[in-house]
């Protein structure tokens, strides 16, 4: 090994970029970090994983809270018109 390296052209960080992910810090409360860390156990997968899943399912059109929230799409807007065909 060399006695001196020359690291004035280094730079911090990962080797290489993750694509779609960006690391950041968070606090969360220990029982809910808990919660996923022994939920990520039982089903063999990273609790970070989970965390992310919740996270993006909280953003669903679904979960919205009011009914205008949920954009119109192109399935709801044919079952609404069949209901008001069969309707009348």
């Amino acid at each position: 090994m060399r006695k001196k390296y020359d690291f004035s052209q280094g730079k911090r960080g990962a080797v290489l970029p993750s694509s779609g992910k960006t690391r950041i810090t968070i606090m969360l409360d220990d029982d809910i970090l808990e919660h996923f860390r022994t939920r990520a156990e039982a089903l063999g997968t990273g609790y970070q994983t989970l965390i992310n899943t919740a996270l993006r399912a909280a953003l669903t059109p679904t979960n919205a809270k009011r009914q205008e929230d949920i954009p119109l799409t192109v399935e709801k807007l044919r079952e609404v018109l069949r209901q008001e065909l069969h309707a009348s």
